[in-house]
């Protein structure tokens, strides 16, 4: 049959070449030749039949993709040597850029695009050996998409002919159902284990196939409805095969078989119909047709409730199906929703969906994980999914500590856990830190596998070469790559001197380990030297205590005093005479060169902001005189041309005056004399043809500004009535009703009488109002509501007092001189809240107070005062707690000692002698507007004497000499001149 197909192939196609080629045999040739390809015939041969006799057609396939590489290897001797010539080019081609991909890989493995495009080179030239090869090496690597599995499914099913083929492919699904939740996958599996049936155990392995995909993919609402049916169509095929014999068979025969079989495909359809599926009715009603005996009550009830939880669930699938992918917010909400319902089964299917198409977001990775590490627990499933995180995103340094940890945690080999870690280290990390960071999480695992009670074990001496390995990598390989230090703190250093000192009481290895900390520019910093003296405090001696304390004077230059003091305190407590002695002397002498140090450095910053502020005078002075000259050059061309024009007429022509007499300059004073023309002096422009143009726009917003202050009802204050009112501000601006909103809050203090919020010209709500009580007592009552939060922002509630009558009252302000016991906090998240910050700030002292800064609204501005018992305690927590991370922001902490603010100059300053004043900037006619252009025609902008007398100075009064006037015609015909 094959040959004949193959026969009848080629003499159609050869009809076309026995005349002049035709348009399509350059494609035919192509087609050709890739037939002439092993794996491409394979691909070609694929109709993949999954029953029976059907399966001995595929084998057939073989023989048919034989007669076409025979009719290929002759259509390809009768092509033209153009055309072999190409195709030798072409082959050549894609050799060379095959080697080039292997080259590539031989450099970075990791390089996902360029294993897709050597695969499918390989593919394309028939290696098939090599295609396997690159395909494993890949999957090693990487998870495989579905498309590539399919692919590569494919391809080895049509190339399987005996058992262990079969099992070849068996094992390569087994691995694809692995990497990602893939329904078409498990579809295919099922599917081609039905055509191993024949075999010892087929209809086992069919059976087990099709049920762990129900457990993996069963759930899904709308893609696991073609395993259910697929699986019901295998069982109900093996009833109908039984059904012809069944009346022949005994009771019992027919119990164990045929009856047995029957309950399998009852099961099926009520196990389908328990479960929140798309086209849930539609398989209801097969089950009715199918059944013979009526439906039991308690599978419609069954059913009834998975269409209620159907509903529920239904807004989420219809949103993932109407957004576009990776839909990560789609996902993460249905996330949130299967959470709050607690179902296991349904939380790990929509996390697996949600990867299917955000593999690459180590984020989504770290959630799962971490779901499965603190609810299931359950072994082979939490490793297999930190497995495939660290394989979707090896650059992820979390994804790898965390799957360090649960290796621990459910008791894996040593040795995988060392492997798995030498596997994170060629991962390829993106920063220094995340090195150090996984050094640490495998330096933690091995200091926990060590029994510290024995003086000697091979636990202790591994840990110590890898503190000894991990020391030296990050010295050769990490510092050389990032160009930086990725450990500047040197914390894996302190880490082994802590357990050379604690652990293993060997304090002369961690004074060696904390002399080369000192040596790595750490010596500086206070902090370091306080750790350093109190492991030696702890485990050391006195004397190298006090030899730790002295260095460190000598050395830091962060915060000295507290080193001194920490000195002598220790000698205060514990030393003698002569140690007391040289401890002043030290502390003083230091203390006073340091001083000597801040001093200096003081003027030169003191002399770059005054250098910087002449620069800054030069400057403004050089624009201003630049603009003086300007100014002074179309002064001249304006006296010039008017000098002109008086030559040839002296007010003559009064149209070019009358125009000057209406221009207005904002923000300045008339020229002398206009006022005192008044409205008289020009009937003809004060008409009714043009009473709009007599205004200036500055005049109009004035209107209406005024129409809207009108609109706003203002509050008047009775200042006899302070002794009952209180000041409340500091309140959101967003309030809509502030009346309504404080009117509660006051009225638990006693009788309100009005509350009066005060809105500024456009009736926006200015964040302050006036509380008025019937009486005295109240009104002091309800001072004890300061800093009562309403709406997220703390109100201030203060006396009502007039200041012009009593200038010494004292507002509330908050310190802005040095307060030693007092701590500036920045690059604080905004979500920090005020007690998170207390738990963190208590570790290190009494805190007394903590202040978050706000803005205007109310939100944070990730900034925070945190008030202390005393000064040490303060001193201290700066040092403990300046560049810790707290949610992953990494904050600052200083003593607070707010900048002094400059105060305002006073116009008298800038009024001194000698200097030349600028004049103001005077605009245009339509004032300080968006554009400066005028819609004046060119005849009416040119300046009158008074207006060039303006820009310089007052402008001497005009002769006393009538106007002639003119009438509307006449203004008319001014407008109208070119």
């Amino acid at each position: 049959m094959a040959t004949a197909a193959a026969a009848s192939a080629s003499e159609a196609e050869a009809e076309p070449k026995a005349g002049p080629k035709a348009e399509g045999e350059e494609a035919e040739a192509k087609e050709a030749r890739t037939r002439r390809k092993v794996l491409s015939r394979a691909v070609a041969a694929a109709t993949y039949k999954t029953v029976g006799p059907e399966w001995d057609q595929q084998e057939e396939g073989v023989s048919e993709s034989d007669g076409d590489e025979e009719y290929a290897m002759a259509s390809s001797a009768e092509s033209s040597p153009g055309e072999y010539e190409w195709e030798y080019d072409e082959e050549e081609k894609n050799q060379l850029e095959i080697e080039r991909l292997e080259e590539q890989l031989s450099i970075n493995v990791y390089d996902y695009n360029c294993h897709v495009d050597l695969i499918r080179l390989l593919r394309l030239e028939g290696e098939l050996t090599k295609v396997r090869m690159a395909r494993q090496k890949m999957s090693e690597i990487f998870p495989l998409t579905e498309e590539l599995w399919l692919e590569w499914l494919h391809d080895e099913i049509s190339m399987a002919l005996d058992g262990l083929d079969r099992e070849h492919v068996y094992d390569l699904f087994e691995k694809a159902v692995k990497d990602y939740i893939c329904p078409n996958i498990w579809l295919e599996y099922g599917q081609y284990s039905v055509g191993g049936i024949g075999q010892k155990g087929g209809l086992e392995k069919v059976r087990s196939v099709f049920e762990r995909a129900l457990s993996s993919v069963g759930l899904h609402m709308t893609k696991g409805l073609a395993i259910w049916e697929a699986y019901r169509e295998f069982e109900s095929a093996i009833v109908e095969a039984a059904r012809p014999i069944a009346g022949f068979l005994s009771p019992f025969d027919r119990e164990q078989t045929f009856d047995s079989q029957l309950e399998k495909v009852h099961s099926l359809f009520r196990r389908q119909l328990a479960i929140p599926l798309y086209d849930m009715e539609a398989t209801f009603a097969e089950y009715e047709e199918w059944s013979e005996d009526p439906i039991p009550e308690s599978v419609i009830q069954n059913y009834n409730k998975a269409l209620q939880q159907l509903e529920k669930y239904k807004p989420y699938e219809e949103t993932l199906l109407q957004a576009e992918a990776p839909r990560l917010a789609e996902y993460q909400a249905y996330i949130d929703f299967e959470m709050k319902i607690g179902d296991p089964a349904r939380i790990q299917l929509i996390f697996e969906r949600a990867l299917v198409e955000n593999c690459l977001v180590p984020d989504l990775w770290i959630r799962y994980s971490q779901y499965l590490d603190r609810q299931l627990k359950v072994k082979d499933l939490v490793l297999s999914v930190h497995s495939r995180a660290v394989r979707n995103c090896p650059w992820t340094v979390a994804l790898w500590s965390r799957y360090l940890l649960a290796m621990e945690r459910h008791g894996v080999d040593h040795r995988v856990i060392s492997v798995t870690f030498e596997k994170a280290l060629s991962a390829g990390f993106i920063q220094a830190t995340d090195y150090v960071e996984i050094w640490q999480a495998y330096l933690d695992y091995l200091r926990r596998r060590v029994d510290f009670k024995q003086d000697s074990s091979k636990e202790l001496e591994e840990l110590r070469s890898a503190f000894a390995r991990a020391l030296e990598y990050l010295k050769q390989e990490v510092e050389e790559r990032f160009s930086e230090s990725g450990d500047p703190s040197c914390l894996i250093m302190q880490n082994w001197a802590r357990i050379e000192a604690r652990l293993c009481s060997n304090m002369q290895k961690a004074r060696e380990l904390w002399d080369s900390i000192m040596t790595k520019g750490n010596a500086k910093y206070a902090n370091m030297w306080l750790e350093y003296y109190n492991l030696e405090r702890a485990h050391g001696d006195t004397q190298h205590c006090r030899k730790a304390l002295h260095r460190a004077v000598q050395c830091t230059s962060d915060y000295p005093e507290h080193v001194c003091e920490v000195l002598l305190t220790m000698e205060r407590t514990e030393g003698t005479l002569e140690d007391w002695d040289i401890a002043v002397q030290k502390t003083e002498t230091r203390l006073a060169r340091v001083n000597e140090q801040r001093i200096k450095a003081a003027e030169k910053e003191a002399a770059l902001a005054q250098q910087e502020e002449e620069k800054v005078e030069q400057r403004k002075r050089a624009r201003a005189e630049k603009k003086a000259l300007k100014k002074k050059k179309k002064t001249r061309g304006s006296d010039k041309s008017k000098a002109d024009e008086d030559d040839e007429k002296e007010w003559g022509d009064d149209e070019e005056e009358q125009p000057s007499k209406r221009r207005r300059v904002e923000n300045s004073v008339p020229p002398a004399g206009e006022a005192e023309l008044g409205p008289e002096a020009d009937p003809g422009l004060s008409g009714s043809s043009a009473p709009a143009a007599a205004e200036p726009p500055s005049e109009q917003k004035e209107q209406r500004a005024a129409a809207r202050r009108r609109d706003v009802p203002r509050v008047l204050h009775d200042s006899s009535k302070d002794g009952v009112t209180v000041f409340v501000s500091n309140l959101p601006y967003g309030l809509r009703e502030p009346a309504a909103t404080l009117r509660p809050l006051f009225e638990a203090c006693g009788d309100v009488v009005e509350v009066r919020p005060i809105f500024s010209n456009r009736g926006d709500f200015r964040g302050y109002c006036y509380v008025e009580f019937k009486e005295e007592a109240v009104a002091l009552r309800a001072l004890e509501l300061d800093r009562q939060t309403v709406e997220g922002r703390p109100m201030f509630v203060s006396p009502c007092v007039d200041k012009s009558k009593n200038p010494d009252f004292k507002v509330f302000r908050y310190s802005t001189a040095l307060e030693k016991h007092k701590l500036f906090v920045s690059g604080l998240p905004f979500s920090c809240t005020k007690e998170e910050l207390e738990e963190i700030c208590k570790v290190h002292g009494t805190v007394k107070d903590i202040r978050l800064v706000t803005n205007r609204a109310g939100k944070p501005k990730g900034l925070a005062y945190v008030e202390y018992e005393n000064e040490s305690q303060a001193s201290q927590a700066v040092l403990k707690m300046d560049g810790m991370t707290i949610k992953e922001n990494v904050i600052k902490v200083a003593i607070s000692n707010p900048p002094q603010r400059k105060a305002p100059e006073k116009p008298e300053a800038r009024k001194a002698p000698g200097v030349a004043m600028v004049p103001r900037q005077i605009y245009g006619a339509r004032g300080k507007g968006r554009t400066q252009l005028s819609l004046l025609p060119r005849a009416l902008q040119r300046p009158s004497a008074t207006a060039a007398q303006a820009e310089n100075g007052p402008a001497p009064p005009p002769a006393a000499t009538e106007v002639p006037k003119m009438s509307n015609a006449d203004f008319a015909k001014l407008l109208l001149r070119k």
